[in-house]
């Protein structure tokens, strides 16, 4: 590569430390030159570690990058990282993309018409297993059905248990996305929440219906005693049943893989990519849909 992607980091909490940070310093693709977070000695941690500069505000982040990548909460994402398409920077977003259907269209049509390349954190889309797993559903065909389980108690302690949206949104927003997505993506487009129920403590079971005739349920927590985390993922149809359970490659590895992504979209003029930010909208609509059904208001 003749020059490095400059790259600014918004958040400055745990996911930051331990993924955005490393991976954008460590990538040969990108560097990391600007920390903006609301406290200044959580944006130190980083560029102590990591380097670059710790900056007043979003604005002056703006003007030292190309590209930011965001580790805030939702709400907070779709209003900054508004303003950083419109500014004609490249982004690499959380998901969900914003908290509300509103707020993910805006954003998607200030990257649209800013022609900025954009990829969604969907960290399972990024491991190598689960490319292979894809590609032989979609090679084979005849998919019947599926269903993701993703059973944990994040919540009850540990580093994201101070996470005040998450405690705030629950399972539904922060894991939903990424259930729905690989079922999208194994199935074919979720078109309807066919039901959705939430009981204590923040258990969320989901049916879905996908283009093409199959149907897909999910079981959704963050607040159950449950240690190791349970993640599996199961389709089944014509061709027997396929799997594809806990996490053979770290998060650090997906991560490393999205950024040599968006590194070839940028320098390609690629605006369009699976994981992108129109995707990001896609599952925010199902979102809004499934608290919508489960509040009985759809």
């Amino acid at each position: 590569m003749n020059e490095q992607l400059r790259v600014g980091l918004v958040g400055a909490g745990p996911w930051a430390q331990q993924v955005h940070a490393p991976g954008i310093a460590d990538h040969p693709g990108t560097r990391l030159v600007s920390v903006w977070a609301r406290r200044r000695d959580a944006a130190a941690e980083i560029t102590d570690r990591f380097g670059g500069d710790i900056v007043a505000d979003p604005d002056e982040l703006l003007s030292t990058v190309d590209a930011v990548a965001f580790a805030v909460p939702p709400a907070v994402q779709a209003e900054l990282a508004t303003k950083a398409a419109k500014a004609g920077k490249h982004l690499i977003l959380e998901k969900p993309i914003a908290s509300t259907v509103d707020d993910a269209e805006r954003l998607v049509d200030a990257v649209t018409e800013a022609k900025v390349a954009s990829l969604v954190m969907l960290t399972r889309r990024f491991a190598p297993e689960t490319r292979e797993l894809l590609a032989e559903v979609d090679r084979l065909g005849g998919w019947a059905g599926g269903n993701a389980t993703w059973l944990t108690g994040a919540l009850l302690g540990g580093q994201y248990a101070g996470s005040q949206w998450r405690h705030d949104q629950g399972a539904l927003d922060d894991i939903g996305p990424h259930a729905f997505d690989l079922l999208d993506a194994a199935l074919g487009e979720i078109t309807e929440v066919l039901a959705a129920h939430r009981s204590e403590p923040d258990l969320w079971h989901l049916m879905l219906a996908h283009r093409g005739g199959a149907t897909s349920t999910a079981t959704l927590t963050l607040r159950l005693p449950i240690r190791p985390t349970v993640t599996e993922y199961s389709l089944y149809g014509e061709h027997g049943r396929r799997t594809l359970a806990g996490w053979a490659s770290t998060t650090q590895d997906c991560y490393t893989t999205l950024l040599d992504e968006f590194v070839a979209l940028v320098q390609s003029g690629t605006t369009e990519h699976p994981c992108d930010v129109r995707r990001g909208l896609h599952l925010q609509r199902i979102l809004a849909a499934a608290r919508a059904k489960a509040e009985g208001v759809a």
